[in-house]
């Protein structure tokens, strides 16, 4: 019974023991990784920056660092999730209101802008690593997020009735371009925050009556072929 024994005792929680303090030790370790990462990629860049760069901006040993991240990659991956979590809640509170694809459409823009200009450490981690972080555009709370952006989209497109509007295309469009807009954004002193939502909201607003249009365009067109299809059929007679 020996084994049963033990196997309860490591089932139960070890409050305040050693066990505890290992793991508030893993999460500072992680923590201060992710905070030397930043600080060194918005000094020097992605591609500028070494492992050897960041294990100093700490006080951890090498081998410390390997136990949590294998490689430098996985550094710009977890403090890009980090920002796009933080970005994914507020886009969600911002758009949980919206009436219209045009609410959809302006709010995504607002937020994602806004959110940029405020968090200094996303900021200077888009400055320097565009290129670095446009890559690798497939972590999980960036997927959530354009997922969320997608079923809004779609949502607002069903109800108002757009036939010609793909909820697909918009909604990655809208992703690329609040991301390549936003990277112009940075660049620019002072950000301007206000000129960027306006930018996109309107370039994107504006091609959706042209999107509409053309759908209808392309009905019409659809049932002229037919009736002359149906015209030569009988000879121009009327049926």
């Amino acid at each position: 019974m020996f084994w049963q024994r033990g196997a309860v005792m490591a089932d139960l929680p070890d409050v305040g023991g050693a066990s505890g303090k290992r793991e508030r030790n893993k999460a500072e370790n992680r923590a201060a990784i992710l905070d030397a990462a930043r600080r060194v990629f918005a000094e020097l860049g992605y591609d500028g920056a070494t492992i050897r760069d960041v294990i100093r901006g700490t006080t951890l040993a090498a081998g410390t660092f390997y136990n949590y991240f294998p490689d430098k990659e996985s550094l710009l991956r977890a403090l890009f999730d980090d920002s796009m979590r933080r970005l994914h809640q507020r886009a969600k509170e911002g758009r949980a209101s919206a009436a219209t694809l045009a609410d959809v459409v302006r709010a995504t823009f607002r937020d994602a802008f806004t959110f940029l200009a405020e968090d200094r450490a996303a900021f200077e981690l888009m400055q320097r690593n565009a290129g670095a972080i446009r890559a690798i555009l497939d972590e999980p709370a960036f997927v959530a997020n354009r997922d969320d952006l997608r079923a809004d989209v779609a949502r607002a497109v069903r109800v108002e009735k757009l036939r010609g509007v793909d909820a697909d295309y918009l909604t990655d469009a809208m992703n690329g371009i609040a991301f390549e807009v936003a990277a112009s954004m940075v660049e620019r002193t002072p950000v301007d925050v206000v000129g960027a939502t306006r930018f996109a909201t309107s370039l994107v607003l504006g091609g959706i009556p042209a999107l509409a249009a053309g759908k209808k365009g392309e009905s019409g067109r659809a049932r002229g072929r037919v009736r002359e299809r149906d015209a030569r059929r009988t000879g121009g007679k009327k049926q």
